[in-house]
Order: structure tokens, then sequence, then C-alpha cells
């Protein structure tokens, strides 16, 4: 375990921003983050930089998180509790609890980023939320150095929220999540987006949960970007949720609008066709842009600064207030 100094961050984001940490070091044990924070007055946390747009120099101690390794702690006959550390890559997880044929992460296949970063905005995709899996995470209260456990409903889950972006905020560092997944009669979530097409269109009658997920990579591939070949933090915006009097004067200026029922009493917007509308899908300004099929996606084409591709999303944030009077609220976290 050693500090390495002024190190570039472009190979930890994936938005590929290059920018420098004054002092780096790679932790691959618990023990390791326990010694390293308790004696250190001031640090940055970075995981698998996915959700993560970087505006300036890190000046202090980034600590990369790289915690490794998964084990079932319990199971029977219809169901398995999968203990995974915060530094295996999600994607490669769910690949993982496939080849197990372990149910209910197949809708979130080829989610950027790491498994401890996950509930921290209670990933989701597809109708399916990391909540409906999640048992329970083991975090590092910082302060006391103690290993807390938190159990599903202590997280406090919200779309794309949770405690951690909260009041939690920067006092707790997730070190591994417990799933409680499916071994048998998995309930399948087909319903939402593209999946049932993209099902009968493969001829695919009675589909597994590997069929779902080759139908969710299918669908995200034709759509997303891959950060390994050009820079970006996927979703950029999250759906707004409007109230349903707003909505309704929102569908008669614009009846083709989409949208999904939340509630009785809200409905959520799709952000990418916001933005869409707005005329910004495709348009690019240097090396920051916005991808040319979904306008969801900031991207940085090579050589773009984290703060082009912020102001570029505020310039979007101001052209969809000015149009719909709809605040969209950005799902990435800007440093």
């Amino acid at each position: 375990m050693s500090t390495e100094k002024n190190i570039s961050l472009k190979a930890y984001n994936t938005f590929g921003i290059d920018v420098r940490a004054k002092e780096f070091i790679s932790v691959n044990t618990r023990s390791e983050l326990k010694e390293i924070v308790s004696k250190s007055e001031d640090f940055f946390i970075l995981s698998g930089g996915s959700n993560l747009l970087l505006t300036r120099d890190i000046d202090k101690l980034v600590i990369h998180l790289n915690l490794k390794g998964k084990e079932v702690l319990k199971e029977n006959e219809r169901s398995v509790y999968v203990k995974v550390q915060a530094g295996e890559n999600w994607h490669e997880f769910v690949v993982w609890c496939l080849e197990h044929d372990f149910g209910g992460v197949e809708n979130l296949s080829l989610i950027p980023g790491n498994v401890g970063t996950a509930p921290m905005q209670n990933i989701g995709a597809y109708g399916v939320e990391l909540k409906d899996f999640m048992h329970e995470l083991e975090a590092l209260e910082i302060q006391s150095g103690k290993i807390v456990t938190f159990k599903n409903k202590d997280c406090q889950f919200g779309y794309r929220d949770s405690i951690f972006k909260n009041h939690a905020k920067g006092k707790y560092i997730i070190t591994s999540v417990t799933y409680k997944l499916t071994k048998h009669n998995h309930k399948l979530n087909t319903s939402y987006g593209a999946i049932q097409s993209e099902l009968e269109r493969n001829g695919v009658k009675n589909p597994t949960i590997k069929d779902i997920s080759k139908a969710v990579i299918a669908i995200r591939q034709s759509k997303l970007p891959d950060p390994r070949e050009i820079g970006n933090s996927g979703s950029f915006f999250k759906n707004p949720v409007i109230s349903k009097h707003q909505f309704r004067q929102l569908q008669h200026k614009h009846p083709k609008v989409p949208y999904y029922i939340v509630s009785e009493t809200e409905v959520k917007v799709p952000a990418g066709w916001l933005v869409e509308q707005c005329g910004f899908k495709g348009r690019r300004w240097g090396d920051a842009g916005v991808h040319k099929k979904q306008a969801l996606v900031l991207v940085n084409y090579g050589n773009a600064t984290g703060l082009q591709i912020f102001e570029l999303s505020q310039k979007i944030q101001k052209e969809v207030k000015e149009r719909f009077q709809i605040d969209l609220e950005a799902e990435v976290n800007i440093i």
C-alpha cells in the first residue's frame, strides 16, 4: 500500500476527464481502508468513477476503493444471500449471478460502476431498482472507525436516491453489499421499455433470466455509448417526476409526450425526450456534446474538461426549464 503523488485520474473516471489528484492510494482490504481513514484528516473516496463528473483537480488524498470478493452467506430452497465487496464491477457481478442462475439483477445488466456505489443512488433500469433485492450493506463510519450495518429500510431508498446522498452523505464508506436473490421461479420483469419487443424479435417465448439480460444489453448497446470508446457517465439527468396537474398542462401542449404513471398524483417524464425536444441531441461544442442516439447522455469526445461538460449541462437545464417549466436534476455527482 503506497501513496502516489500528482497522479492523473483520467483512467479512474468513465468521462475520461484529465484532472489530477494531489495524492492517490488504492486500498484492497477493509483493514487497509480503516488504517488510511484513521490517519487522514481530509480525503476523497473514488470507486468505479462511473457516476462522477470531475470539474477540478482533487487537492487532497484520493482513496481508490478496490475491495474485491463475492461469497454466498446462506441459502434455502428459494433464496440465496450473496455478499459482494464494494470494489467489484457491477456488470461482472450480474454476469456471475446469471452463471449461477441467481435471479433479481438481470434487468440491471451493463450498468457501469461498482457494487459499492450502487446503493448510494439506488441504481435502476427497466422497471427494477436495487432496493427490490438488496438485503443489507456494511459501511465504515468515518468518525468512529466502526463498521455499521444498514438494513434495506435504513437506507431510505427513493428514485435514484438514498440516505447516503442526504444526511448520511460523507459520513460513511460502503464496504460491502448483501443481496437476496432468487434460485427458482424467478420473477421476470419484461413490461418496461423495449424488453418484450426485443425478446419477440429474437423468437424468445419463455424467457430465462439470461434472456432478459441479453435483451437489456442489446437495448442499452443500441442507444448508449461505451465509456471505453467515448467518455460518458450514462444517464446524466434524472427523469423528472411532476404532478398530474402539471403533466396535463404539458400534454395539452405536447400530445405525444411519453410518460410513466408513478402514483395517483405523480407522473414521470423521460428527461431524454425533454432534452431532445430542445434540439440538443447529437450536438457538439468542441469535445463536449450530447450523444447522437440518446439525448440523456452527455459525452466527452476526447479532450473536454469537466467544467465544459458541466456548463453544457447547465445550458440544457436552462432550455428545458424555459420551454417546459420543468427542472432537470443531475443524476451524476459533480465535483
